[in-house]
């Protein structure tokens, strides 16, 4: 596939990396020299150049272009490349944006009629995730599956968990569900992040003390999965502290559940002032502070925050804030971590939720190219595997075989299926039927190869 890529910067160039290690012909361009020369050594073409500039897209060949992507800084020089670009013949565009009224469902026709057939908007990503990772004080990353008929929980086990040194297969006997008509059970395990390693589990694999462990279930086995897991006394997070007024945080706290209260802080007393507008949430409070000073925190009252959110521009401020909170009690701490190598010292820390925009955007973008009707994808950025919910056309050929049957990867999990509104965990057994919606588990540049299934 012929990609171009408008704009070299940390989005652009972590995409035109995960694309490019696809075997895909990719073209990454930019006006800034400076930009590419960080590239360096890459299996793609690189051209500098403006993507608004009709000679710098000639130059890139867009017209022969199966997608182009436009994530430069500015929003403007985005949706302008992208109507250029398709009026010059590529097929498909995809425009970074920063203004949330864009994203609207009932203009997505007006766009279209402008040759831009997808927005992203990363702040509004990110604040869907950090507000996901909230929910539960005792889970690392939580996902709702086609609104909540499966959820995928990522949890660290320490030493209260019920679950360590036991074999997977055990496990899955200890905890059918005999309540269930088809004798179902309440978890699968589908992922483990151990010290630096991946594990795709199978029936042998045994949990250790430190695993992070990934478990796909239904809604109601909640409480099950936290009992076995040794996670009982985390406090619900009703309280909040958020650090640094981003466009992600302003975001974040006004998608806050009704029962939760946020206090954000910002040194920028001019920004204070702006997000007094801008934050609507009645349950929020805007304080003009430092959220490092360890006085002030205690004079806000963090005895009682279940929850510190670090979201400023600085990733190692990030880091060493969560750090501090922690250390004064906070259960539950998020940071947004653009630098991928910061983000792995994140976690071997102990952090928690890891937030970072561009791997979130890349997903995004990356669900465009996959050859499948594909609802839902999520990269977890840690594990360096991907999870995307497929629907099964008529003529799959995953339809109506058992799992047992079908020619997998090894290292691909079907983790569980979505069939008239009620999720249900796959096991060997199960038939995949037309109209299903499978969630699939697999490392990373895999999942395209997946869509041969589902086609």
């Amino acid at each position: 596939m012929k990609i171009v890529i408008g704009g070299a910067g940390a989005v652009g160039t972590h995409l035109a990396g995960l694309l490019a290690a696809e075997n895909h012909d990719i073209v990454l361009m930019d006006e800034d020299a400076s930009r590419l020369s960080v590239v360096g050594e890459a299996d793609y073409m690189t051209l500098e150049a403006a993507p608004t500039h009709l000679g710098g897209l000639k130059a890139a060949s867009v017209e022969s272009a199966d997608l182009f992507i436009a994530v430069t800084p500015y929003e403007t020089d985005n949706i302008t490349s992208c109507m250029l670009a398709h009026a010059m013949g590529a097929r498909k565009t995809v425009a970074r944006v920063d203004n949330s009224e864009y994203m609207k469902v009932e203009y997505a026709p007006l766009f279209q009629k402008m040759g831009i057939h997808s927005l992203i908007y990363p702040e509004m990503l990110a604040a869907h995730e950090i507000v996901e990772g909230i929910k539960y004080s005792w889970v690392r990353q939580f996902w709702d599956v086609h609104d909540g008929a499966l959820m995928l929980l990522g949890i660290k086990l320490r030493e209260t968990a019920q679950i360590l040194g036991v074999p997977l297969k055990e496990l899955m006997h200890q905890q059918k569900d005999d309540t269930r008509a088809d004798g179902g059970h309440r978890y699968h395990i589908v992922a483990i992040k151990r010290d630096d390693n991946t594990i795709i589990p199978n029936g042998d694999t045994v949990l250790r003390q430190g695993d992070i462990a990934y478990f796909m279930t239904r809604p109601e086995h909640l409480k099950y999965i936290r009992e076995k897991v040794g996670k009982t006394q985390y406090a619900d997070v009703n309280n909040i502290f958020v650090m640094g007024g981003s466009k992600a945080a302003v975001h974040a706290v006004n998608s806050l559940p009704s029962h939760m209260r946020a206090i954000v802080f910002d040194i920028d007393k001019q920004r204070c002032l702006r997000l007094n507008q801008l934050i609507g949430n009645e349950n929020s409070l805007i304080v003009n502070g430092d959220a490092t000073d360890a006085m002030l925190l205690k004079s806000e009252g963090i005895e009682n925050v279940q929850a510190f959110v670090a979201l400023t521009n600085h990733a190692e401020q990030n880091i060493l804030a969560c750090l501090a909170a922690k250390r004064m009690g906070v259960r539950k701490t998020v940071a947004m971590v653009e630098n991928l190598e910061f983000a792995q010292l994140a976690e071997k820390l102990d952090i928690g939720t890891i937030i970072n925009k561009k791997t979130l955007a890349a997903g995004s973008i990356y669900r465009e190219l996959l050859k499948a009707d594909v609802r839902d994808i999520k990269c977890l950025t840690i594990l360096g595997v991907d999870v995307a919910e497929f629907k099964v056309p008529d003529d799959a050929r995953i339809a109506r075989r058992q799992v047992m049957e079908l020619p997998l990867p090894p290292e691909v999990v079907l983790g569980g299926l979505v069939r008239d509104g009620e999720g249900i965990l796959i096991d060997g057994r199960t038939q995949i039927l037309p109209g299903d919606s499978v969630v699939v588990f697999c490392r990373s540049q895999m999942m395209a190869k997946m869509t041969e299934f589902f086609n």
